[in-house]
């Protein structure tokens, strides 16, 4: 922990704290930061990891247009935003991660427990008044402007073609029945990404990343948490994660009183269900392939991969019959 309060003290003027681990997320592990006067969350990116640089090369794009969502519309207070540096940036780093430290949120994550009547609403609501919001804004979007590509599909493509031998053998053993349902998803992914650059859309703010370990309940208050994804994007980005869910139909109810002319576009909506699959299997293979981990780590990675993989039928629209080799 020296190294941490190291940080705390040369970026943040925090002296005399104690630093003690939470649940973190898939990007970055999580502490609780306490001083004599009140409690932080410190988000702590390991440099070592191979996926740090995806989760934290737009950390200057991105975190400015949170600070301008916190404090120019209704997703005041719905939403957390970094504290900034002694010298006014929102991130610092050392040899071993980079941090974003947040004032610490009393409450509870959703997680597995199901989202109540009131939750709902609060979150309909939100991604409504997100969405509202475009490339208008007061801010360059650019950076995070969506271009329907994914730099990890050709990480993952050539990884099942010829790097595949490179692999390790049980991450090999785990893929070998699944490696040409992938290929002819990759195919699929391709063709939608052409068809959709090709296609006027509305770009909005979107999240990309709404499960309910990223949603909070503080007090009253429903709060959307983890913005490292936030994109300039058609808004089936966000709305993919809510389809299937049984209040799907409650929750567009509510979300067409702001947008009453909403219709899902089809093509935009399985591209990305499609990239989100193959995010995640890359995410995991990555981990298995180049990053150091526990045997239990390696275990549960391997759980991980195995329980995407076997959801590869799921995906509307894509067959599972054997599929052209992309190579």
């Amino acid at each position: 922990m020296n190294a941490l309060q190291t940080i705390l003290s040369t970026h943040y003027g925090l002296e005399n704290v104690d630093i003690s681990p939470q649940q973190g997320g898939w990007a970055a592990l999580a502490y609780k930061v306490t001083d004599n006067k009140q409690s932080y969350f410190l988000k702590a990116y390991d440099k070592e990891r191979a996926s740090t640089s995806k989760w934290t090369a737009l950390i200057d794009s991105y975190v400015p247009i949170t600070v301008w969502l916190m404090n120019n519309t209704d997703l005041h207070g719905k939403i957390p935003v970094p504290i900034q540096t002694n010298n006014g940036f929102y991130k610092c780093e050392d040899d071993h991660g980079i941090y974003l430290l947040y004032a610490y949120i009393d409450g509870e994550t959703i997680g597995k427990r199901t989202l109540t009547k009131g939750q709902i609403h609060q979150f309909s609501a939100m991604l409504s008044e997100l969405h509202s919001y475009g490339e208008e804004i007061p801010l360059d979007t650019h950076a995070i402007k969506e271009h329907f590509h994914a730099p990890f599909v050709p990480l993952l493509k050539d990884a099942l073609n010829k790097e595949y031998d490179r692999l390790p053998s049980d991450v090999r053993e785990r893929l070998d029945p699944y490696v040409e349902t992938i290929k002819q998803i990759i195919v699929t992914f391709y063709n939608l990404s052409e068809c959709l650059k090709n296609t006027i859309l509305r770009m909005a703010l979107c999240h990309t990343d709404l499960h309910n370990w990223n949603l909070m309940q503080a007090g009253g208050q429903l709060m959307l948490i983890d913005w490292e994804g936030l994109k300039l994007a058609p808004v089936e980005a966000d709305l993919m994660f809510l389809t299937d869910k049984p209040y799907f139909d409650e929750f567009m109810t509510i979300y067409r009183k702001s947008h009453p002319d909403y219709v899902i576009n089809p093509n935009a909506l399985l591209f990305y269900q499609i990239r989100r699959k193959l995010e995640d299997l890359w995410e995991w293979i990555e981990q298995l392939a180049f990053d150091s981990q526990t045997e239990q780590e390696r275990a549960d990675t391997h759980d991980s991969l195995q329980k995407e993989l076997e959801e590869l039928d799921s995906i509307p629209g894509v067959s599972t019959d054997t599929a052209p080799s992309t190579d």
